[in-house]
């Protein structure tokens, strides 16, 4: 089961496939283009300048990330039109002000006390995106709740230091569908509602807004983007075994797996224990025949790895430990002190939790993580 390649590896090490992330990069561009939307990818999933090279590459310009350090670390690498897609954080405000006079920097806010904040704490323009929530009930103001989002609109536009540029939202409900259809349907009465929004605004004399929409499995699926002006998807440089359960990308387009050495093996259940726990993978799972599976086993080749093995997941987790369930078959060819590969359940968690990860041709990336 080991190669020469994989003989350094000690303990769980993601790994990613050059080849396959810049197939996904391109794929992505390709329909962005073709659909006349800025694509501004999110880059919370690789968290890596060095990938982020890779995009700057195919000419992306405008990136998406998550917090606040995130924007600093990436702005530190030449990236200068950064979207911080979560609300303001206001202890951090002192950060705002000072990654506003050295890049476009566009924030969030959904209530009166953000926009005092930021209009206070700024002497540069800022963009400002108001947070709607479209059906997904995490953060942002209700959708068809339009009173609070006229009043929000014209509070903004009172400042002049503070460019409305539009309105945001992610469709994270689509991560909850059964099945492709399902996933383009959410996404598109998301969608539908962003510009019911966007037409209200426009009745209140409020014009010149745009659209900007999130989400992998949406955008990966959807091929109508009618009313959208930008797309941020981020899961797709790496999908993972989420994004293939729901039918958002091939088996084949997933560019990361994790390489855990087997500690441990009990053929009389059919599992081998791996070292690789909750602190590697998260526990950000799947749901698959009524059970929660965290990951899909694979097998380590010379050059790659398999498809996944029938019937092989990573069933449990502890903090460090792992149980995979293997057939009986694939279990006999293991050894203790072997390796076996995991594509992660959410693939964006496990790259934080490792901080640091390794191509196919030995070369390790850093992250914001470690950076």
């Amino acid at each position: 089961m080991n190669t020469i390649q994989y003989l350094d590896i000690t303990r769980p090490t993601l790994l990613i496939d050059p080849h396959r992330v810049h197939a996904n990069i391109q794929r992505m561009i390709e329909k962005a283009r073709r659909a006349g939307v800025r694509l501004r990818p999110h880059f919370k999933t690789h968290q890596s300048a060095q990938v982020g090279e890779w995009f700057r590459a195919y000419g992306v310009q405008a990136i998406t990330v998550s917090s606040l350090d995130m924007a600093a670390y990436f702005a530190t690498h030449g990236w200068g039109d950064i979207l911080v897609a979560f609300p303001l954080n206001l202890r951090q405000i002192e950060l705002v002000r000072r990654l506003s006079k050295s890049v476009r920097l566009g924030v969030l806010v959904e209530c009166a006390a953000h926009v005092e904040a930021l209009a206070a704490a700024v002497d540069h323009t800022v963009d400002v995106w108001i947070k709607i929530d479209s059906g997904s009930r995490r953060t942002g103001l209700a959708w068809d709740d339009p009173q609070q989002i006229v009043d929000l609109a014209r509070k903004i536009r009172n400042y002049p230091v503070l460019h409305l540029r539009g309105l945001l939202t992610h469709a994270g409900e689509t991560y909850h569908s059964q099945h492709p259809a399902e996933v383009v349907q959410r996404f598109q009465r998301s969608n539908q509602r962003m510009n019911e929004v966007r037409q209200l605004l426009e009745q209140n004399g409020i014009n010149g807004l745009e659209v900007s929409v999130g989400d992998t499995p949406g955008c990966s699926l959807s091929n109508d983007f009618e009313g959208v002006d930008e797309i941020r998807p981020g899961n797709f440089v790496f999908y993972d075994a989420q994004m293939a359960r729901l039918g958002a990308c091939r088996e084949t387009d997933i560019a990361a797996v994790v390489a855990c050495p087997v500690v441990a093996t009990h053929p009389e259940r059919g599992e081998a224990v791996i070292y690789g726990g909750a602190i590697h993978f998260s526990k950000d799972g799947l749901q698959e025949n009524g059970q929660t599976l965290y990951g899909w086993a694979v097998l380590l080749t010379e050059e790659s790895w398999s498809p996944r093995v029938k019937q092989g997941a990573l069933v449990r987790l502890a903090q460090e430990h792992g149980i995979v369930h293997l057939p009986a078959d694939v279990l006999a060819t293991l050894s203790v002190g072997d390796l076996i590969g995991v594509i992660p359940a959410h693939v964006c968690l496990t790259v934080s939790a490792l901080g640091v990860y390794r191509t196919l041709q030995g070369e390790w990336i850093e992250t914001l993580v470690r950076a």
